[in-house]
């Protein structure tokens, strides 16, 4: 084999500007198939990058096996901070951020990754009513009984009013992952009243952002999901305040409440 001589290249290495790119974090389920796709979908097509690493996880989908996650998120996170400096990082779970408890999920991430924004799908759309103007919901989640009583539940506690809760009762995320696009219409439709200010579709795993363009058309009312309130705390984090995709409904034409996460949105 004939000797390969080596030499360095003479051309100066430029490097392109580190704030260029405005660096998301993604902590995603070992099971989660939605995630990452709807993220992208809704956030700028140039200058952002989505970080993502998972956290193991086991259905069946219940609050027992939900809050099993809350001593992994740190190691998790921990494997983000080299990415640093990021604009956020959120934790894509709905159900497990109730189960868990949004500032225990905030507190476990930080002491992984360091100071950062942390959102949380809950978290996200409290602040999502907030922006609307919106006290009084109907939810949908995909997931059984047991655990769809937290998560109305937390809205509760958190001065929201429910006019209606309903639930497919699906115990596997990767089953939530592949509802049907009229499966949700319809029961999402079923669980409105004329009462009800707005709609929530619970679940990170459920592809709810294909849907929210036609009900918001059907019900007139704004219409918010799990994924989608989280890329649009996640853009305006980010600094994309003028980011305004219309398929992905009426929330992405507000800005985050002011002090959302401890300073002006």
């Amino acid at each position: 084999m004939n000797a390969i001589n080596v030499s360095r290249s003479h051309e100066t290495v430029r490097f392109n500007d580190a704030g260029a790119t405005a660096r998301l974090g993604l902590i995603a389920l070992a099971t989660d198939l939605t995630s990452e796709r709807d993220l992208y979908r809704q956030l700028p097509e140039t200058g952002v990058s989505i970080h993502v690493t998972r956290v193991a996880y086991e259905n069946p989908t219940t609050p027992e096996n939900l809050r099993k996650m809350a001593p992994r998120l740190t190691e998790a996170a921990g494997l983000l901070k080299p990415l640093q400096p990021l604009k956020a990082i959120c934790y894509s779970c709905t159900a497990a951020s109730v189960a868990i408890g949004d500032e225990a999920v905030r507190a476990s991430i930080q002491a992984g990754a360091g100071d950062v924004p942390v959102v949380t799908p809950s978290g996200a759309a409290r602040m999502a009513f907030a922006a609307l103007g919106i006290r009084r919901l109907a939810i949908l989640t995909p997931y059984v009984i047991e655990t769809t009583e937290p998560m109305a539940a937390y809205f509760l506690k958190h001065g929201m009013e429910l006019s209606g809760v309903q639930c497919l009762g699906l115990e596997d995320d990767r089953d939530m992952a592949r509802v049907s696009d009229q499966t949700i219409i319809n029961a999402a439709m079923a669980v409105d009243s004329a009462d009800a200010e707005a709609l929530f579709l619970s679940c990170t795993g459920l592809p709810a952002i294909n849907v929210i363009a036609e009900l918001e058309r059907r019900t007139g009312k704004p219409v918010i999901t799990s994924n989608q309130a989280s890329a649009w705390a996640m853009a305006r984090l980010a600094g994309f305040a003028g980011h305004r995709p219309s398929a992905f409904g009426r929330l992405f034409e507000c800005a985050l409440p002011e002090n959302a996460f401890g300073e002006a949105a």
